[in-house]
């Protein structure tokens, strides 16, 4: 094994790691950070002229928007405010998508904007989360959490 294979091997096993040990808020959380990443890396790739690395990037975020946070919802539940964010992603991937046809830095940035603001409002509510999650199996038996 070479050592980029090594290196991604290990890349694979800690992000499998993180997903596991993480709660359903935690992982929203992740997709939203990885879809950062990946705008990020498409903008940086789009300046320096990267064709491939650009779309490959940019692949990535319209697949973690459009089918991890956008099948995160729950419509029936979310009600309005579900379809809301079901409506707001999609514009996400449309823009993502007319950002890479047309080297569109604006656009990337105008989603990560989105993105961010929805990020941060993700992350504000996570105290409450974590106040009516369940107990896990340990703080059930062992008294801590």
């Amino acid at each position: 094994m070479n050592a980029a294979a090594g290196i991604n091997a290990y890349k694979n096993v800690r992000v499998e790691s993180s997903v596991l040990g993480t709660d359903p808020h935690g992982l929203i959380a992740m997709l939203f950070q990885g879809a950062l990443v990946e705008i990020d890396n498409a903008r940086s790739a789009m300046i320096r002229k990267e064709t491939a690395a650009k779309g490959k990037s940019t692949s990535k975020a319209i697949a973690i928007i459009g089918e991890g946070l956008n099948a995160s919802l729950d419509k029936t539940v979310g009600g309005e405010l579900a379809h809301s964010l079901s409506a707001l992603y999609t514009y996400m991937v449309t823009r993502l998508v007319d950002a890479n046809y047309k080297n569109d830095v604006a656009a990337l940035d105008e989603v990560t904007g989105l993105l961010t603001e929805l990020k941060a409002a993700w992350d504000g509510i996570r105290p409450q989360a974590t106040q009516f999650a369940p107990q896990t199996m340990a703080s059930r038996t062992y008294g801590s959490a």
